[in-house]
């Protein structure tokens, strides 16, 4: 399969950074399918950077769970699993919900006012049906969530944790099997936290954050677990 040149914008940010993040979304949006190998000089001239900036690339997507290495085959993008999707999803239920009852305990007013201007713009992005925009606003929520739990430690854990489950929140937005119903009830369960946090409710706040992760969960098992699931998993 050929691949397609990625731009890359000489600008004041790093290289790597920048190639790191195209290749990423490469990976996240299926221009680069599970299991296609990742060839160095393929890559350079898709980027148009050197081969020394693709290897490091290569061993942070590696990190972040998007390429695997293959003994005599090389880097390859990592294939989704239904047992990956539910030890991530479960390990994100726990942090966010960590995330949550922090945010309670130290946000201050301006926090809780941006946290609930970020909810505002995802619900209009649900309505728009556009799913990377609904993708980039929950990003954006959650980041203001994190940012509030005042957590350096917490913080970075969650980081690496959404470079690896990027793909499925994708899958689960985009995929045509999607349930219609999902999008009502992630927006409730989003109010539901907000609510818990006003009124400074750390115990629910925590518990309303794990079960939206656990929502989220099963809408994308489910997806992955039939047939055409499978199938849209690998395309």
């Amino acid at each position: 399969m050929a691949l397609a040149p990625l731009e890359i914008q000489r600008t004041a940010a790093p290289l790597r950074a920048q190639v790191l993040e195209r290749l990423r979304g490469a990976i996240i949006g299926g221009q680069l399918a599970p299991g296609q190998r990742l060839i160095e000089r393929e890559l350079t001239e898709m980027t148009g950077v050197s081969r020394t900036v693709v290897r490091e690339v290569l061993r942070q997507l590696e990190t972040e769970g998007l390429v695997a290495i293959i003994p005599h085959k090389g880097p390859v993008v990592r294939e989704l699993t239904a047992g990956e999707a539910r030890d991530l999803y479960t390990i994100r239920g726990a942090l966010e919900g960590i995330a949550a009852r922090l945010f309670v305990e130290h946000a201050g007013a301006d926090l809780h006012r941006k946290l609930a201007a970020a909810l505002d713009v995802v619900v209009e992005a649900y309505r728009g049906g556009d799913a990377e925009k609904i993708l980039a606003t929950k990003n954006d929520f959650y980041a203001v969530l994190f940012d509030g739990a005042s957590s350096e430690v917490l913080s970075g854990m969650l980081a690496t944790l959404h470079a690896r489950i990027w793909r499925w929140r994708a899958l689960g937005l985009s995929h045509p099997a999607r349930s219609a119903r999902r999008p009502e009830e992630s927006i409730k369960g989003l109010k539901a936290i907000l609510a818990a946090i006003k009124r400074k409710d750390a115990v629910a706040a925590e518990q309303l954050t794990r079960d939206e992760a656990a929502h989220a969960a099963a809408e994308v098992l489910r997806l992955v677990e039939q047939p055409a699931g499978k199938a849209r998993a690998r395309a």
